[in-house]
């Protein structure tokens, strides 16, 4: 039931306890699985490839001394500003700085894994933005991947990253990398290319919350709470892309 004229309206911190118990229960985590089977159901996560990629969410900046940010990074802030707990309170030890294209990101980073052809999140990690792209990759893949191909960016490739797709039992379709003495042939060019044109579709996902969703983001402290919030935004994706799907009739769906 709605709100009407007149009604009261919760304040913030009510809301604010609401979604404390929805990220400590996890039940936005449960909920996206629940959604996810639906999909599953209606025959629209098509299983006919994957994609995976990660994006930035930028959280509120922490001001601390040198000394303070070297604790945190070692692993060491258990004692910080223990006689300041309101203080401590309002201090992430979770969020990372990282740099990429020579720009400098704070806070946290979703990964997600997309279905090639609905373009539906299948699944997601969140960590700190320190972490690489392909670090993560292990833990989407599962046996309902087996066989399918794979696309994403030249930051999955990598000895490593190659076993985890052989062992998934995945096709390789990952974008090949140059080096400065061995630059791609015109072969692997073209090869990805044609990759390219599958992988691309993943960026239609961040770039839809991006626009229509003001930004990836997170106004909070903690990689539990990041999680709640980086969550609540890929279930609320597949519900406007599944919105899209019926309303325009880009899929067959099953009853």
């Amino acid at each position: 039931m709605g709100l009407s004229s007149g009604d009261k309206v919760p304040d913030e911190k009510t809301v604010w306890s609401f979604r404390e118990k929805l990220t400590n229960n996890q039940t936005i985590e449960k909920t996206f699985v629940l959604f996810r089977d639906v999909l599953n159901a209606k025959g629209l996560i098509l299983n006919e490839g994957k994609m995976v990629d990660a994006t930035f969410a930028t959280a509120p900046i922490q001001r601390n001394t040198r000394e303070e940010n070297k604790q945190i990074k070692d692993g060491d802030s258990a004692a910080l500003w223990n006689n300041k707990p309101h203080k401590k309170r309002h201090k992430d030890i979770d969020a990372r700085w990282t740099q990429k294209g020579g720009q400098n990101y704070y806070g946290y980073k979703n990964h997600t894994k997309v279905d090639a052809k609905s373009k539906f999140i299948d699944c997601y990690k969140v960590t700190d933005a320190s972490v690489h792209d392909s670090q993560p990759l292990e833990d989407l893949l599962d046996d309902n991947d087996k066989g399918q191909p794979l696309y994403g960016d030249s930051a999955y490739t990598g000895a490593n990253q190659d076993d985890v797709i052989e062992n998934a039992k995945m096709i390789n379709q990952v974008c090949e990398r140059g080096y400065g003495n061995h630059p791609l042939t015109n072969e692997q060019k073209a090869s990805n290319r044609e990759k390219s044109s599958v992988r691309s579709r993943v960026e239609h996902v961040f770039g839809f919350m991006e626009q229509s969703m003001h930004g990836i983001k997170v106004e909070c402290v903690d990689i539990v709470r990041a999680t709640g919030i980086l969550g609540l935004m890929n279930l609320t994706y597949n519900l406007f892309r599944y919105e899209q799907v019926v309303r325009l009739n880009l899929l067959p769906i099953k009853n």
